[in-house]
């Protein structure tokens, strides 16, 4: 089951469920978050619950995302209580990426990257055998709260001190902390975990900096599981032409760490287990356009699909202009 979170006919936030053409309204909760927390109290799956809670009416589904009045599948009333996180250097790549990647680990350990290590320790530790031991850690950022997050068709708005704004097509988990500050996995999203590539190329420890960007998940929060292996399509869009499109693999099957393995390494610190809050966390790609020399511009829309997750996620590029400028705070 899919469900949608979006501002009706009548500018009432509502939830639905996804169905072909149509949103399927959901009565008696105006949230995912406030439907999952009703879930948690009445002992019921988060599907289950919103099947009983269906009724006949429903909305056109794709003027609600022309009018872009679909939002993020997730969020806080609060967004401070929203927590943008993610891990890199997860995803295993095509047969040929992953043909090079293991010619390079087979040379001496000193000639090795930072990051070549920390690919090679998942590759080693990152599915430990017993799911109740913690595998390796990965490499973990965090990309902001809930203001940083935009839903379908919004812009995803590049600082005017940015030297890219870059796609990263994604899987992410999205979560709810139950009132004993326990992590509950909702479900998952698309997800564009947009970075500044450029900036992270200028050296490896540049990578905090490049992910405190916006980013977008949607439209759909696919309950459940999901298959082991997804394989979506990431594209540009300029202009209404389409100037680069891959596809993209993900899903457990093509990572190097298990989702289990992922989310102990997040939650394990106390501060992410606050409940009532919710996180979203990024679970890495292997496909990205500035590899092949794609510099994006103002305009360029991202479209990123995959079969499981029904409509597309789309999201213009947007320059911003200049807000804090060099010269320090001021004192008091």
């Amino acid at each position: 089951m899919n469900l949608v979170q979006f501002i009706d006919g009548k500018g009432k936030r509502r939830v639905g469920l996804a169905a072909a053409d149509r949103l399927i309204l959901v009565k008696q909760a105006a949230s995912t978050r406030e439907l999952a927390q009703r879930a948690l109290r009445e002992g019921k799956k988060l599907a289950s619950l919103a099947a009983e809670l269906a009724t006949t009416a429903s909305e056109d589904y794709a003027a609600a995302l022309k009018e872009k009045r679909v939002l993020a599948p997730l969020d806080h009333p609060d967004p401070a209580h929203c927590i943008v996180t993610g891990t890199g250097l997860t995803h295993l790549g095509s047969a040929s990426a992953r043909d090079g990647m293991h010619k390079k680990l087979a040379g001496r350990a000193e000639d090795l990257t930072d990051s070549l290590k920390m690919f090679k320790l998942g590759l080693e530790g990152g599915k430990p055998k017993n799911p109740k031991m913690a595998g390796v850690q990965p490499e973990w950022f965090y990309k902001g709260d809930g203001s940083w997050l935009v839903g379908p068709g919004q812009p995803l708005l590049r600082p005017s001190f940015a030297l890219d704004g870059g796609e990263e097509p994604e899987l992410a988990g999205l979560y709810l902390i139950d009132d004993k500050g326990r992590p509950v996995r909702l479900g998952f999203a698309l997800g564009n975990e947009f970075s500044d590539h450029v900036i992270e190329r200028q050296n490896y420890l540049y990578l905090a900096h490049s992910k405190l960007r916006h980013s977008a998940i949607g439209p759909e929060l696919v309950t459940g599981r999901i298959p082991a292996s997804v394989e979506g399509i990431s594209r540009i869009i300029r202009k209404g032409k389409v100037i680069w499109e891959k596809p993209f693999l993900t899903g457990e099957a093509n990572m190097s760490h298990s989702l289990a393995n992922l989310e102990y390494h997040h939650f394990k610190y106390d501060g992410f287990r606050r409940p009532g809050d919710v996180h979203v966390h990024y679970f890495g790609t292997a496909t990205l356009s500035i590899a092949e020399n794609v510099k994006t511009e103002e305009g360029d829309v991202f479209e990123i699909s995959a079969a499981p997750f029904g409509a597309a996620l789309r999201n213009p590029l947007k320059a911003m202009k200049p807000g804090y400028r060099p010269g320090g705070a001021r004192a008091l």
